[in-house]
């Protein structure tokens, strides 16, 4: 159970972090799935898997090879593992999202975001809700830490207070998946470093700026992500990490209500890609190109 000053903290800063929320046992089943997932991916040469809708299911790095395998995301686990079903469908992680949340509460998607020690991935600045704009914000992301998370090993930051301001993620009419650059220098002198232990939680508000460095450490960073809201928040767009257990109910009761809270909602662009990395990259790689050599 949150206590009071958690709650505040999450109505304030956007964010808050429950400390061993996920049980040794069930942390031990989910970390040895993904060890399973990754030694499988050794002997791929491109994404591969299918999700529902035809997107792959696990995504690799560039660079990555047989002697260094480097899977950097497994989308929705939940479709393919009892023990992630378990893990973000029943139990303390549910929970204290209801919490936050409301009573009634509702999966969208979840995915596994892995940085390889030595990794150069970064996350550029961005606000999920960008990504899956709802008639209203009640929604939350649970990231639930799968390895101890701290600075060197590229953990999640996140600007505090930042759930009550919007940033457009679009530049000259293409929808790029981050925060312009220039609003990077700000967002870094800002942004809190998330670290903990493994079976942590930080549920943080979609809306909520945030981004991550890479993993200088000799260890794997591995990081399981689920979007919830509140059951009469109703998605706008097409998930972009679609799943047959999208709008199952998790907590409390379905709603045939949906609530309108937001006025006017910048909707993102559908992307074919199979993760949002790809956009991201493409945006850095353009940006680079427009500079003067």
């Amino acid at each position: 159970m949150l206590s009071e000053a958690q709650i505040e903290t999450y109505a304030e800063q956007g964010f808050v972090i429950a400390r061993a929320v996920v049980s040794d046992e069930l942390l031990a089943q989910m970390r040895a799935q993904l060890d399973a997932w990754t030694e499988e991916s050794r002997y791929e040469q491109a994404n591969y898997g299918e999700i529902l809708g035809g997107k792959a299911r696990f995504d690799l790095q560039p660079g990555h090879s047989p002697d260094h395998p480097q899977l950097r995301r497994v989308a929705n686990p939940i479709d393919i593992s009892k023990a992630y079903r378990e893990a973000l469908f029943e139990g303390p992680v549910v929970e204290l999202a209801a919490e936050l949340l409301g009573p009634d509460v509702v999966f969208h998607h979840c995915k596994l975001n892995i940085k390889a020690p030595g990794a150069a991935t970064r996350v550029d600045y961005h606000q999920d809700h960008a990504f899956t704009p709802h008639t209203n914000d009640d929604m939350i992301t649970a990231l639930v830490l799968l390895d101890d998370m701290f600075e060197a090993n590229g953990c999640l930051t996140v600007v505090p207070g930042s759930h009550k301001e919007r940033c457009s993620h679009w530049r000259d009419g293409r929808f790029v998946g981050r925060i312009d650059a220039e609003m990077d220098a700000e967002f870094d002198a800002r942004a809190m470093p998330i670290e903990g232990r493994a079976g942590d939680v930080c549920y943080m508000h979609n809306w909520s700026v945030h981004g991550g460095g890479p993993n200088m450490s000799d260890e794997p960073r591995r990081l399981l992500i689920c979007d919830y809201s509140a059951a009469d928040a109703k998605p706008l767009v097409a998930n972009p990490v679609p799943t047959v257990h999208e709008g199952r109910v998790v907590h409390g009761q379905a709603s045939r209500i949906a609530r309108l809270t937001q006025m006017n909602v910048e909707l993102p662009e559908i992307y074919d890609d199979d993760s949002f990395f790809v956009i991201q990259e493409r945006e850095a790689r353009k940006v680079r190109e427009e500079m003067p050599s």
